[in-house]
């Protein structure tokens, strides 16, 4: 029985087990210590209080040993007490310490709800995540990566975990069943095929633990689109298809960068998607738009299942399960 108390009281986290053998000196001495100069230490608390107050080092003075014994307990005190308080402080500080720095390197999992999850570090995910920050509802942010040795980002909206996006212990640090939405970016250090093929692979982890969780892939090659749609993502968003349309704009504009300026004003979230209301179900899009129009909302389209109709003729009739387009 006392070789179990004991190998029990040995797994027990290291600064437990120093306060508990700090509470023991202090309460055997300050026992003693009552028993010795009862006239000087009335009661056992009036003994505990003078032997933290003497291991701390503080030393109020208000009670003091008069006996010989009484001060050779003082000594003994002062010799094993200190030490004991003086382990526990250093031992609290450097777990401290340790605990920071392994925030900062991503090794502590994250606890919440209502979460945002970005994999892979980059100029795309570094932007995001400098926008994000600066909205007014600032939302947490879970980064995973594996080529960062530390969180790039000193802000305490943004949780780093470091490791690969599709390892399970990964994902899990991440508390993936209590995120809104995950955005896997595509690694541009690698061949464009390759850096889809380790996105798919991501998001069919993602998927697998958590089926639910709303999925926006970043893809390189127009034939992996159908393979990320196949692995259950949301959204696919074609980075070199945009760029293209970017170039192939520039080349038809004189170069006034028209379509590179309003993609500026939808950067600031003035793009936004409405459902349709009851009273709204079988109206035309003018009548709707005059509507909205004197709201200070521009209606530009709308979004069908997965069709998005832009600009449609006045007389176009809105569906029950249609998605107004709104720029505000």
């Amino acid at each position: 029985m006392p070789n179990r108390v004991y190998i029990g009281f040995l797994r027990l986290p290291l600064l437990v087990r120093i306060l508990m053998m700090a509470l023991l000196v202090f309460l055997t001495f300050g026992i003693t210590i009552h028993f010795l100069e009862p006239d000087t230490f009335p009661t056992v608390f009036d003994g505990i209080w003078w032997a933290i107050i003497t291991a701390s080092t503080v030393g109020y003075g208000d009670y003091v040993p008069h006996s010989f014994f009484g001060r050779v307990t003082a000594l003994l005190l002062i010799l094993f007490g200190v030490a004991f308080v003086s382990s526990y402080f250093g031992t609290l500080a450097a777990a401290a310490v340790t605990k920071q720095d392994a925030l900062s390197e991503g090794k502590i999992p994250f606890k919440g709800a209502g979460h945002i999850i970005i994999i892979g570090w980059n100029e795309r995910s570094k932007e995001l995540i400098h926008k994000l920050a600066r909205t007014n509802n600032q939302q947490m942010i879970v980064l995973i990566d594996e080529t960062l040795e530390a969180n790039p980002v000193k802000s305490r909206f943004v949780h780093f975990i470091q490791g690969k996006g599709h390892v399970d212990d990964t994902i899990m640090k991440s508390d993936i069943e209590h995120a809104e939405k995950v955005l896997i970016t595509a690694d541009r250090g690698n061949d464009e095929l390759q850096a889809d093929m380790n996105s798919i692979l991501t998001l069919l982890t993602i998927k697998g633990l958590c089926p639910q969780v709303k999925c926006i892939i970043e893809i390189l090659t127009a034939e992996q689109v159908i393979n990320a749609r196949r692995a259950g993502a949301d959204e696919v968003i074609q980075s070199n298809k945009l760029t293209s349309v970017f170039m192939i704009n520039s080349l038809h504009s004189n170069g006034d960068g028209l379509l590179l300026n309003v993609i500026n004003q939808l950067q600031e979230s003035r793009l936004f998607t409405n459902s349709v209301k009851r009273a709204d179900i079988g109206r035309s899009f003018k009548e709707i738009a005059v509507e909205l129009m004197e709201d200070g909302c521009l209606l530009i389209g709308l979004k069908r299942g997965d069709e998005t109709i832009l600009n449609p003729p006045n007389s176009f009739k809105i569906e029950e399960n249609d998605k107004l387009l709104t720029f505000k």
